[in-house]
Formats: C-alpha cells, structure tokens, sequence
C-alpha cells in the first residue's frame, strides 16, 4: 500500500488567510484575517500547524499554493513564503489556480458533490472595479476538473458565460467573492454560491495535479497575474507601492525562515517572483 501523501496548502489571494495540511487522514486548519496582516501570519500559522500535526517541513510531498488571480500582496507573499520554505526544506512546489479553488469549494458544499455533475462559473472580486472569471466542468470523481471558459478580466457588467453546458442536465452556477460588491452589476441569472479558494479547497485538488506532474522546484513558482492596466491613477499607484513594500517585508521572512530548515551549510536564497 502506497503512503499516503502529505501536503501543506494556504492562499492569501484575498482577504481571508487560508492555512492547511493532510495526509488524507486528518486535516489540520487555520483561517485568519488577510491583506496586510497575511504577510506576518502566514509563516507562524503554517510552523503551528506543522507543530500540532508533528511534521517537518521536508516530509511534506509538496507546498501547494493559491497562484492567482488575487491580491497583488498576497500573490506575491504566498509565492514567496512557498518559494522560502520548499527550497530550505528540499521539497517540490504546486502551484492552483485561484478561480479552480473557488470552483471546487463550491462543489464541495454541495450535496452529493463527489458524484453530480456540475459547472462553475468562478469569479473574484478584481478591484479597481473588475472582476476575474473562468469556467470548470467537474465530470465526477474519476475524471475531475476541466476549464470550460478561459480566465478573463473585466469591468462585472462584461462577465459573461460563452461556454455552453458539457452535457445535458448538468447543473451552472456562479461562485466567488464578487457577489457583495458588485452583485446588481453582474449581468447572470445563474444561482450564486459565496465561496473563496480556501485551503481546504488546494488540498482537495492537490492529490490530482500532484499525480499528473504539475509541481515545480521551489525556484520555478511563479504567481499568475491576470491584469494588464498600464496606466494607473495616483491612489492606485500608492496602493501598489504599499503592496509591493509588504510583499517584500514577507519575502524576508520567508528568506530568514527557510535559513532555519535548509540543511547545515546549504545556502537559501528566495527568488523573488517579480521584480
């Protein structure tokens, strides 16, 4: 019989810090507030919960992460902390689409959600006034997830659902954390779940992109980025050049702690996922 498989997972793409880890056989949580305060509590969660499980980092079969879209902060500290800590401790990284997570945890808080087919549209509150969208097909247990609707990026009155239903009978709905700010805006009929791409969420998907060869060396992570706006106004610019700073706070951090797991004498240096 094959060990199972044991997986570290967070996402701090939005306002909600997301922490986890299972071996299939218990499952460890830890959920906190996101944004600015994530860059100081993801690394003390994560070593928690390691504590309360009895791990060490290097027994983990991979650190698994929310890629994006989100927050350009928590991107950034996510990729950075999952960078720092899977090359001091010598393990692979798996990166998840965000919109994918939103996808399964709404599956997931369905009733039979293992065998009804089911198509999401996942959507993400963008900021400055835009939304991120993509669309999943779960075709059951066996065959998983497949991307119906390519990720896109836009104003909430331009969402729109293009792909048609896989099959008949399968049941659509919108799922994500846009409802609240841009609800009457959105131009869908389709019922609307509240869901964010927890870590609970990348644990459930992780066994599956795991087997199928998508984790990375710690140095090849990167953060999916979304946006292309190249001209900003001046308050935006002043929340990017704050996000940046933080992000870099937590570069540090991650840097410093995977100092502590890198084997005696090994040199640990963060790639930094942007410049």
């Amino acid at each position: 019989m094959k060990p199972a498989l044991k997986f570290l997972a967070f996402d701090t793409s939005t306002d909600v810090l997301s922490v986890a880890l299972s071996d299939g056989a218990q499952t460890l949580v830890y959920e906190g507030a996101g944004g600015a305060q994530a860059s100081a509590q993801l690394i003390p969660s994560v070593l928690d919960l390691l504590a309360q499980a009895g791990w060490a980092l290097p027994e983990l079969d991979a650190i698994v992460f929310g890629r994006g879209p989100g927050s350009f902060t928590g991107l950034r500290t996510a990729c950075a902390v999952a960078q720092g800590l899977a090359f001091g401790a010598g393990v692979p990284v798996l990166p998840v689409d965000t919109l994918l997570a939103v996808a399964e945890q709404a599956r997931a808080s369905r009733p039979n959600p293992h065998d009804t087919p089911l198509c999401v549209l996942a959507l993400l509150d963008a900021r400055m006034d835009e939304v991120y969208s993509a669309a999943y097909h779960w075709q059951g247990a066996a065959l998983g997830w497949q991307a119906v609707q390519a990720l896109q990026v836009g104003k909430p009155e331009t969402v729109a659902l293009t792909a048609s239903a896989p099959a008949s009978g399968v049941d659509w709905l919108c799922a994500g954390n846009a409802f609240q700010a841009y609800g009457e805006r959105l131009p869908l009929t389709l019922p609307r779940v509240d869901a964010l791409p927890t870590a609970q969420a990348l644990l459930r998907l992780a066994p599956a992109l795991f087997q199928a060869g998508l984790a990375v060396p710690a140095e090849q992570a990167m953060p999916l980025y979304v946006r292309d706006k190249v001209a900003h106004t001046t308050a935006e610019r002043e929340v990017i050049k704050a996000e940046k700073l933080a992000a870099q706070a937590a570069e540090k951090t991650a840097e410093k702690t995977a100092e502590k797991v890198a084997p005696s004498g090994q040199p640990v240096e963060v790639q930094n996922p942007v410049p």
